[in-house]
């Protein structure tokens, strides 16, 4: 891992908090995600599970959590299941954590290697009445291939039939939702890196660069910050590509006049920035540019003020589409009252140039998990990024921000930094 070692009390009071949700004579069993194939040798990079990290601070493959805190041998209370290392591993793919370095990172002192976990865990789990498993259950997960959860428990149900099986991820997904000051920290650091990245575009971009340069400068970086990576595809659009909401190739390339949306973020300790910032190729808006630029930035500053403990999401969504963006579409001539009066209430004439939701929950993951029919509460991380997109004007303008919420007013975690976002700084530091 590039990052620095993180305290191992958020994973310690992490496990206590979701120990305190399960029903007595329990057990919980969490797995890492898979390596998965690339093509002939190779693999993708390996991601770990989320959860699993979120309990442990374990971030290596074939790693396995058990919390049994009715358990009657102590050993197995809490404990950890972990590949073991040998002279071959070590040659070929380095370092893997010793039982002494997992203990170091999670806070758990009972550590094992995984090669037997089939037997050890077996009277265990016989012993335990009901058995908690997590599975994907983030609301814009489209399953398309395996996966490790979903694989292992499908496994332990064929092999234990008869025992009472619970969800975990409803109670993870609220848990995670409100974030503790540790990994606010964490959090603070992948935007403060995230403004690095954004500062370094505004020195390099001018007429005639490709967008992959651009990526490439964000990514040089990252890594100069000791970040993991990008914590999603970076999108990189120029002019009418910017209308296209994930338009990820970022092979054109920026023309003089145009305007260059990029919507990237942070991979730091597996925690995530999320960020979208929009200037213009040649570091100057044109007036019909910065009309539109800021009617999206009074929509974002508005929204803003909604998050707040008791929001609804979806209350909150309709209510900037309706009450914030349609006025702001309607001065710019792009819709009309009559437009609006005989819309289709199932999708309304705003959404013609502002498609998607404003707000999503950030965390370890760039979407992360929450409770979206539940009341917002203080500690929750969102996004906040309104948009305008006018294909035939080949304009796409969108704004991104992160707060958190507090019992007052959300704090902008991106404004608390001065990463630049008028029109006047972001053509100052262009023209520098």
């Amino acid at each position: 891992m590039k990052y620095k070692s993180i305290d191992n009390q958020l994973f310690i009071e992490n496990r206590k908090k979701f120990v305190a949700q399960m029903l007595p004579n329990s057990i919980a069993i969490f797995r890492s995600n898979y390596e998965f194939v690339r093509n002939g040798d190779a693999s993708m990079d390996f991601k770990q599970n989320s959860d699993l990290f979120w309990l442990t601070g374990i971030d290596q493959e074939d790693s396995i959590l058990v919390l049994f805190p009715d358990s009657p041998e102590a050993a197995y209370k809490e404990c950890l299941f972990l590949k073991q290392t040998n002279e071959t591993i070590a040659v070929w793919e380095g370092h893997k954590y010793t039982k002494e370095e997992a203990t170091q990172a999670s806070g758990i002192k009972s550590v094992f290697w995984n090669d037997n976990f089939d037997q050890a865990i077996r009277p265990k789990i016989n012993y335990a009445e009901n058995i908690y498993l997590t599975l994907n259950e983030n609301d814009r997960f489209s399953f398309k291939s395996p996966y490790s959860d979903l694989d292992f428990a499908c496994k332990i149900k064929r092999e234990y039939p008869l025992h009472h099986y619970h969800r975990a991820a409803p109670i993870l997904q609220r848990l995670r939702s409100i974030k503790s000051e540790i990994e606010m920290t964490l959090i603070k650091h992948a935007i403060g890196i995230s403004k690095k990245g954004f500062e370094r575009l505004l020195n390099f971009v001018k007429p005639g660069v490709m967008e992959y340069e651009v990526e490439a400068e964000l990514i040089h970086e990252y890594i100069k910050n000791a970040a993991t990576g990008h914590s999603f595809h970076p999108i990189v659009a120029s002019g009418k590509n910017a209308c296209v909401l994930h338009y990820i190739d970022n092979n054109s390339v920026c023309n003089d006049g145009d305007l260059l949306l990029v919507d990237c973020g942070v991979d730091y300790a597996n925690y995530a920035s999320d960020m979208t910032r929009v200037i213009p190729v040649n570091g100057k808006f044109t007036d019909r540019q910065k009309q539109v630029y800021n009617a999206v930035l009074r929509v974002m500053r508005e929204a803003s003020k909604l998050l707040k403990p008791g929001t609804m999401l979806m209350d909150y969504h309709q209510i900037v589409g309706k009450e914030l963006m349609e006025k702001e579409l309607v001065d710019l001539g792009l819709i009309t009252m009559n437009d609006i009066k005989n819309e289709d209430p199932n999708w309304p004439a705003y959404k013609k140039y502002f498609m998607h939701g404003t707000s999503h929950f950030l965390g370890i993951d760039v979407h992360d998990v929450g409770m979206r029919y539940e009341q917002m509460k203080a500690g929750m991380l969102f996004t906040c990024e309104p948009g305008i997109y006018i294909k035939e004007e080949g304009i796409g303008i969108r704004i991104e921000n992160n707060l958190i919420l507090t019992d007052g007013n959300p704090i902008d975690l991106m404004d608390a930094i001065n990463m630049p976002i008028e029109v006047e700084e972001i053509e100052s530091l262009m023209n520098k």
